[in-house]
């Protein structure tokens, strides 16, 4: 997906014009088009400089990745809240929605028909998607965020294992200082919670029920991402996919998946409606949702884009930093427990973030300076950055 726009000018002739009419405007047309002309270049060039700014890139990918992981937590945060698959079949359906907008709009190129074929062969995907993005609402509507984004660190080491077993890579000894840290802050991040809830002033069994609820579902997210990631990366090369392909295929195909389940083991019923949508808070539960549909769309954009004017390498450092900010948003908007466990635990799942980001800055470094044998194995998340900067 590239953003390179081309810029046409256009001179309108009127046909059978009359050439007194002509001689007689035509100093003033000169002007009016030696200004034009100096118009376009200046706001062609302050265009290209915000779309080639690194800076405004990196400030993009974090503001929505930010604000998507925000927006999930208030809208499953709700007292009564039951309606994850309904909510996740609406950000499908708003997702779909603006993906063809934009493309009947000429914002998306590079788009491919869709293909039954492709779609077939495509759903085990979407199933496992579903999986991904159900025990997530699931996890973060028990856990607080900054628990919730330091626990999704422990992914990286259930791919990067699964990546060994299936894709024959290695584990180099900084990445695995990375691991040893990333589930020191996961233990640490659980002992402050559990800490917090017994020693509040309500019902301390009930929150630490809760917790392990959310540990569970955490524990069950792990493992579906890894499972996601690790087969997507599988079908996709087989599949020939671009970057907006894999999107419009993956929210298109769980629509139905989604609504099925949500008409099946969700409750319907007016009263339920009501509880899950009170007068109070339903008009920014709608917002938000539909703003949860759109930020898929925001997060691809951005990740290409950043990618695009900076540098995988730098996408992925960005990636690892990004964590920092998310975790404290948690402590903002959502009032979580800021504990010295806490906040130690975040810095160390900051930490962890940054060295594996680094050893694989460093990987790479040292693959490209080797004269290679065979075709060098990349890692899921180099794959989908390389995805992105080609689509």
């Amino acid at each position: 997906m590239s953003s390179d726009k081309k810029s046409d000018d256009f001179v309108v002739r009127i046909p059978g014009g009359n050439d007194n009419f002509q001689e007689e405007k035509s100093p003033f047309l000169a002007r009016t088009s030696s200004h034009r002309v100096a118009q376009a270049p200046a706001l062609h060039d302050k265009v290209a400089k915000f779309q080639n700014s690194p800076g405004t890139s990196i400030l993009a990918y974090c503001l929505s990745s930010i604000s998507m992981t925000v927006v999930n937590k208030y809208c499953v945060s709700g007292k009564n809240w039951n309606l994850n698959l309904f909510y996740l079949a609406v950000q499908s359906i708003v997702c779909i929605a603006a993906i063809l907008i934009c493309k009947k709009g000429g914002l998306i190129t590079s788009l491919a028909p869709f293909d039954k074929d492709k779609a077939k062969k495509w759903y085990p995907i979407s199933v496992l998607l579903v999986g991904m993005i159900y025990t997530s609402t699931k996890s973060l509507q028990f856990l607080s965020v900054p628990v919730y984004t330091i626990f999704k660190n422990l992914t990286i080491i259930v791919i990067a294992y699964g990546e060994v077993l299936w894709f024959g890579g290695d584990v180099t000894p900084m990445a695995l200082l990375s691991f040893g840290l990333m589930v020191v802050s996961s233990v640490i991040a659980a002992w402050a919670d559990i800490q917090a809830a017994l020693d509040g002033s309500h019902d301390a069994s009930v929150s630490v029920s809760t917790l392990n609820a959310g540990y569970a579902w955490m524990g069950m997210n792990v493992f579906c991402t890894a499972s996601y990631v690790l087969t997507m990366r599988k079908v996709i090369k087989k599949m020939n996919f671009k970057d907006w392909d894999s999107m419009f295929y993956n929210n298109l195909l769980t629509i139905p998946t989604l609504i099925v389940a949500s008409l099946i083991f969700e409750d319907w019923s007016s009263t339920n409606l009501a509880l899950n949508f009170p007068i109070e808070s339903r008009n920014t539960l709608i917002i938000g949702m539909i703003y949860s549909g759109l930020a898929a769309i925001f997060i691809s954009y951005c990740s290409a884009w950043c990618i695009r004017v900076t540098s995988s390498t730098t996408y992925s450092m960005v990636g690892a930093l990004n964590k920092l900010p998310i975790a404290i948003s948690g402590l903002v908007f959502f009032a979580a427990p800021v504990t010295v466990g806490s906040v130690s635990a975040i810095f160390l799942g900051f930490v962890s973030g940054i060295v594996y980001a680094y050893a694989k800055i460093r990987s790479t470094a040292q693959s490209k300076m080797s004269l290679p044998t065979q075709q060098p194995v990349m890692s899921a998340s180099a794959q989908s950055s390389k995805d992105a900067a080609n689509a």
